[in-house]
């Protein structure tokens, strides 16, 4: 009965424990000094060793010194979009490669950080998948570095379903509608084609269409110099590189996207409110920036 008892204690406390600690946003798997395209190549072969897909590419800011690489894998594909309220926004994970002093930093945008936040009491529904996919990224990567050091700030896993920055400030729950359309097909034609001529001086960085759902996501590079990463990105932190780039989804005839002050706080969660307030435009510009694509 002792042995009951207090196996049942222990039970409790590890599960308190899970809960309240805190989750980090990204993981660092290390550093090479290695050149940025042998670095990219070594990343991609690594990935796609564990059936991971490479689904984009781009340089934020247009820096040469930056990159990100977005993945995927058909059993997290197929799992989020499960989730009807934007759960297909947890469908890409990106690898952040930051170069600095001869050095190029590896990093990837934590999965349990991130699909805990988007998916929220929906996240233990489908853990078994999940937990197999970070297992399998961290294995994939381990040829690249040995460090897997959690970073960029943390907030309880617990809290990371509900969480927003301050008060008064969005959830997840308070995404803006950025178009309506008469039909998926007419929006993601629009959308298409808003991205092929760069409308709103934003580029295409990655596509993932759920044809039978009627969802679409689509990453995308925010490439005015006044307003977008340009300006923000070196304010904010470009060692969170792996943040970006900024989504659309489309959601049978609606298009919309995560709040900039839910989107950057999440992503950067340790930003003061000064810091904050420096960007202070940078939600709306983002929001201009994506409706364009979207009308």
């Amino acid at each position: 009965m002792k042995n009951l008892i207090f196996s049942s204690i222990t039970i409790i406390l590890m599960t308190f424990t899970a809960f309240g600690q805190e989750v980090a946003p990204y993981i660092k798997v290390g550093e090479s000094s290695e050149s940025m395209q042998k670095v990219t190549e070594k990343v991609t072969q690594a990935l796609q060793n564990n059936s991971f897909n490479i689904i984009g590419n781009y340089s934020p800011s247009n820096k040469a010194g930056l990159k990100v690489l977005v993945f995927t894998r058909t059993d997290l594909k197929n799992t989020v979009v499960k989730v009807s309220d934007r759960g297909a926004l947890a469908a890409a994970f990106k690898i952040g490669l930051v170069q600095e002093n001869g050095k190029i930093t590896i990093s990837y945008t934590n999965p349990d950080y991130i699909l805990r936040a988007y998916l929220g009491d929906n996240y233990n529904t489908f853990s078994s998948t999940f937990k197999k996919f970070n297992s399998d990224l961290k294995s994939s990567l381990s040829s690249i570095g040995v460090e897997f050091k959690p970073f960029g700030g943390g907030i309880k896993a617990d809290k990371l379903k509900k969480y927003h920055y301050k008060i008064m400030m969005p959830y997840f729950t308070d995404p803006i509608t950025l178009n309506e359309f008469s039909s998926f097909e007419e929006g993601l034609k629009t959308i298409e084609n808003n991205l092929k001529t760069k409308k709103g001086q934003t580029v295409e960085v990655y596509k993932i269409v759920y044809k039978n759902e009627k969802v679409a996501v689509f990453g995308i590079g925010l490439q005015n110099k006044e307003e977008g990463e340009n300006h923000f990105l070196p304010i904010i932190g470009e060692d969170h590189i792996a943040a970006m780039p900024y989504e659309i989804i489309l959601q049978n005839k609606t298009a919309t996207m995560l709040h900039g002050k839910y989107r950057l706080a999440l992503h950067w969660p340790e930003l003061t409110m000064g810091t904050f307030m420096k960007i202070m435009s940078t939600p709306g510009d983002i929001e201009d920036a994506l409706e364009a694509v979207c009308k």
